[in-house]
């Protein structure tokens, strides 16, 4: 305590609480208090940023052929319609929208699981793995 007295050029003895040794520091510190919360992106913010994601998620399901990279790319767009969801929830404060967040990551799981054991059967029985010779599914 000595040195921030020292450092400072303060007082050693005396008041005991800073704000009554520097008036300007107790001003400073009720606008600190009073002070708004930064400002917070709009829903236009998230439509945005969710309608590019969905449309990498497109693009990549359409372009590449690899099944992972599409699985992920479904996860992608997956992913987006959450990030509208919450952002509506959230702007329309209700709870609807988590909801159906919850079943959508739910489902998705599900797909994961699903599409990824699909894919290894796949490959453990072709040794290649194209989505273009993939158009039956044969035993």
């Amino acid at each position: 305590m000595r040195a921030f007295h020292k450092l400072y050029g303060l007082p050693e003895t005396g008041a005991s609480r800073p704000t009554q040794l520097v008036p300007q520091l107790a001003t400073h510190n009720s606008q600190l208090t009073t002070r708004q919360s930064p400002v917070t992106p709009g829903v236009s913010t998230y439509l945005v940023i969710s309608s590019i994601l969905f449309t990498l998620g497109t693009m990549g399901v359409l372009v590449r052929r690899d099944p992972l990279i599409i699985f992920m790319s479904i996860e992608l767009m997956l992913n987006s319609v959450n990030l509208t969801l919450v952002a509506f929830s959230h702007y329309l404060q209700s709870a609807d929208g988590l909801i159906f967040v919850f079943m959508i990551m739910t489902v998705a799981a599900a797909e994961v699981v699903v599409g990824l054991a699909l894919i290894v059967s796949i490959f453990r029985t072709r040794q290649d793995i194209d989505v273009d010779d993939l158009d039956a599914m044969k035993g």
